[in-house]
């Protein structure tokens, strides 16, 4: 296992504290300002550099001499800004908290896909790597579903200033436990910082190698309309008559999702590819359902089978990176792809705040819609493509090491 339990343990811990940050900053906001739009600029603030910190901390993590300095720093960089703007927000002029978030969220990268790259370096390629990164899927909906209830509790019961403290120290201990993980040389490639790791490499692998433009285009649009669920959903449970429930629908969606990744993300027989768009098409139909559920309860059942169908796309997200990128370019390539989904994502939850006052159950079809062109992009950049065990693998690893499980549709 290599330390794999404590990067399992690692990741969660940093994972809850990034989906914690959220909900926790616009809650100290309204408690210490009483302006709630003023935790929803800084939290802007905190996501923004994430698509453009993406590619240049990747090529960082490349060039490093110390990976395990790089790695560990980062989350010391990213906990450090989370605590600062515990005691900031509300207190320092705004520019310093905006540039207090800036600098954080420029270490997000590290905290998503960065974090996910080090599972190659644990595992060979093959089933037991598939099957690793369908438990370190799983830390992203485990703490999805419990960073927002805890940080919710600890409010409700105390204060937001206290809600704040978890994320920071989560934040905290998984800096602690990444500074014990197993760091090792690149399996093969040239030396850190080598020909072709710049900058602009991790791109070129993601419009280059079909399979990783495939998942990145397919994701990308699909993460348009996750990120407007959240507001499309507290719009639905109000239609519905009952205007509280917009957490509830979310919840069971992140449940869902727990679930679908604790099971069917771990199938490894089926090529990731084909993962990839039955979940994108299964969770399209559930939310095309949910659409014209009669009650909370039905639209909470639908919700619940979306986050089931979703559950294995990250999983299998994780596969195609790690069995496509070239070796040099591995952590930009997975950096990235976190940061375009996460860039997407914001641009949903300003396209249906433009859109707010359209009914509901449209919103959701639209929604809807979009994992489907996801599903749909996915299958025709694929279209034609010859079974991974019969192509030039991307890298020097891939070349000389197995691919994936003896299954005729294996990756």
């Amino acid at each position: 296992m290599c330390g794999f339990g404590r990067y399992l343990a690692a990741a969660l811990a940093a994972r809850f504290a990034s989906e914690g940050m959220g909900m926790a900053v616009v809650l100290l906001a309204l408690e210490r300002t009483g302006d709630a739009a003023y935790g929803a600029f800084v939290l802007t603030a905190w996501l923004a550099p994430h698509v453009l910190a993406a590619p240049l901390a990747g090529a960082a993590a490349a060039r490093a001499r110390s990976p395990r300095l790089f790695h560990v720093g980062a989350l010391a960089g990213f906990t450090a800004a989370v605590a600062a703007l515990a005691v900031l927000l509300g207190r320092a002029p705004a520019p310093a908290v905006f540039a207090v978030a800036v600098l954080g969220g420029a270490c997000g990268p590290m905290v998503t896909g960065g974090l996910s790259s080090l599972v190659a370096g644990l595992f060979p390629p093959g089933p037991g790597r598939d099957r690793a990164y369908g438990w370190d899927a799983s830390t992203y909906n485990a703490a999805g579903v419990t960073a927002p209830a805890a940080i919710s509790l600890v409010a409700a019961t105390g204060s937001a200033a206290s809600a704040m403290a978890l994320p920071a120290a989560a934040g905290a201990l998984a800096t602690v436990l990444a500074a014990t993980l197993p760091y090792g040389p690149p399996r093969a490639g040239g030396p850190p910082g080598g020909p072709g790791v710049g900058v602009g490499a991790g791109l070129a692998a993601l419009w280059r190698v079909r399979e990783l433009r495939a998942i990145t285009s397919a994701t990308t649009l699909a993460f348009v309309g996750i990120g407007s669920l959240t507001t499309t959903s507290v719009l639905l449970a109000a239609d519905l008559g009952n205007p509280g429930a917009g957490g509830v629908l979310m919840t069971a969606f992140a449940v869902g999702a727990l679930g679908g990744s604790l099971t069917l993300g771990r199938i490894t027989a089926v090529a990731p590819g084909r993962l990839a768009v039955g979940a994108l098409a299964g969770t399209g139909v559930a939310l095309a359902g949910a659409a014209f559920a009669p009650s909370v309860a039905w639209a909470a059942a639908a919700f619940a089978v979306a986050g089931v169908c979703d559950g294995p796309l990250l999983t299998a997200t994780l596969r195609i990176r790690s069995d496509h990128a070239p070796d040099g370019v591995r952590t930009q390539v997975f950096t990235l792809g976190a940061g375009l989904k996460l860039t997407a994502a914001s641009v949903g939850a300003a396209l249906v705040g433009f859109a707010a006052g359209a009914p509901p159950w449209t919103l959701l079809l639209g929604i809807a819609g979009l994992q489907s062109a996801a599903a749909l992009l996915h299958a025709a950049l694929t279209r034609g493509s010859v079974p991974p065990k019969a192509v030039t693998a991307p890298s020097a690893a891939a070349a000389t090491a197995p691919t994936g499980p003896p299954t005729p549709g294996g990756p």
